[in-house]
């Protein structure tokens, strides 16, 4: 039998797309999918762990500069498809159409779609086109807003995006709690890898230390910064924090309120009134989109995410990490990342009142902020580093692919 012969053989009697790439050595093809281009943002190094661990990667979102930037520096291949966050029918059935030509074109062995549009377009494309191996990553449940006929059908849709995936990825304990009560999906689907998050923190990166930014957006030395991160929207509690920073200056006139993050045009946005508070407000800073955030949280005193819903919160973890007191709320997913009274605190979501008078006990006890921000570093570097959090993202996928697990490698 010759060489050529045996290798037919061994082709032709491969069981899996995984078997076939360790005998002809071509990486298995992973397509990574999301809605929006900034959504993008939460797969920074977990993009770059997996091409490293093997996989040909390709990331699917709609078109714009986060997708491009990141993709480049991933080292992965950008695949715009025009996707809208709200109802549309016409366009959802062209974004629909357009996956599912990417989906024949790549063939790829596993896909992991998430985000409620691409979530449900992705995974019936996936589930249509016989992809071997569909995860849904669940990073929030966007139903935990809505109320009436419009909940219940978000939960439907919820079921649908389940129901065409293999496996329902929960991003916190929290998070795969909810989906079990509200019956996303079965037990058996549901997972959730170490003690949850997208990509972990970069602890070398987020970090304390010195920061230019208060001299830069003219904050004084002495001053008493509230800091939040993330989309300027009502879902995240932007209006309630902006209501009790008004009490928190009253109390506290050297306080200012720094606001790192971009006004979302999602169907929580901000309207104008509340945008001409923010950018008409003597005493608050807001940064608009900021690509490397390290330097903003070493800015601040305390940092304060008031959110409503969320799958697990980066920026919490980001900001223990830097050594800062956190408050948040005991939303699904928020209140995964603070342990109350230990790193944090955590209050009911939508009341200004808690908000306010919680970061002022803080704001006036420098002591117990230090105590809880060395904490909060110290529970990150245990549980939620880079490493860890990649390093078992990685072992999934590849054991989902049948190869061999291998460790994450630096990045």
């Amino acid at each position: 039998m010759t060489a050529t012969t045996s290798l037919d053989n061994t082709l032709a009697d491969a069981s899996s797309i995984g078997e076939l790439s360790r005998v002809t050595g071509a990486k298995p093809r992973l397509v990574i999918g999301v809605t929006s281009d900034q959504t993008c943002l939460v797969l920074r190094g977990r993009l770059q762990a997996l091409r490293l661990a093997g996989f040909d990667v390709t990331l699917v979102s709609a078109p714009g500069a986060s997708l491009s930037r990141l993709a480049e520096e991933e080292g992965v291949t950008a695949c715009p498809v025009p996707m809208r966050r709200g109802i549309a029918p016409i366009a959802d059935l062209v974004s629909f159409v357009t996956i599912c030509f990417v989906l024949v074109r790549l063939r790829p062995l596993i896909t992991d779609f998430s985000t409620p549009k691409a979530g449900l377009l992705g995974n019936v494309a996936a589930w249509i086109m016989c992809v071997p191996h569909r995860v849904y990553t669940l990073r929030g449940l966007k139903l935990e807003g809505a109320k009436g006929r419009k909940r219940g059908l978000l939960l439907w849709l919820e079921r649908i995006s389940a129901w065409c995936a293999d496996v329902v990825l929960c991003n916190s304990e929290s998070l795969a709690g909810a989906a079990r009560v509200l019956r996303v999906a079965p037990d058996a689907k549901l997972r959730l890898l170490g003690n949850g998050s997208s990509n972990g923190v970069d602890t070398k990166r987020f970090s304390p230390g010195e920061s230019n930014v208060r001299e830069k957006l003219q904050i004084p030395k002495d001053g008493l910064v509230v800091g939040f991160v993330g989309r300027l929207t009502r879902d995240k509690g932007v209006p309630e924090l902006l209501v009790a920073f008004e009490e928190i200056l009253r109390a506290e006139p050297r306080c200012w309120l720094l606001l790192v993050g971009w006004f979302d045009q999602a169907e929580d946005a901000l309207d104008e009134r509340w945008r001409g508070h923010i950018t008409g407000h003597a005493r608050i800073r807001h940064s608009g989109f900021v690509v490397d955030t390290a330097p903003y949280y070493r800015a601040m005193d305390l940092f304060v995410l008031p959110t409503h819903r969320e799958g697990f919160p980066n920026v919490a973890l980001e900001a223990s990490a830097c050594a800062l007191a956190v408050i948040t709320t005991d939303a699904t997913g928020a209140r995964d990342a603070v342990i109350p009274e230990i790193t944090g605190m955590v209050i009911p979501p939508g009341i200004p009142e808690a908000i306010s008078e919680t970061a002022l006990g803080l704001l006036r006890n420098a002591e117990e902020r230090r105590r809880m921000g060395e904490a909060g570093r110290a529970w990150v570097l245990e549980r939620y580093t880079r490493e860890r959090v990649l390093g078992l993202a990685v072992e999934f996928y590849r054991e989902m692919a049948g190869l061999d697990a291998v460790g994450c490698q630096e990045l």
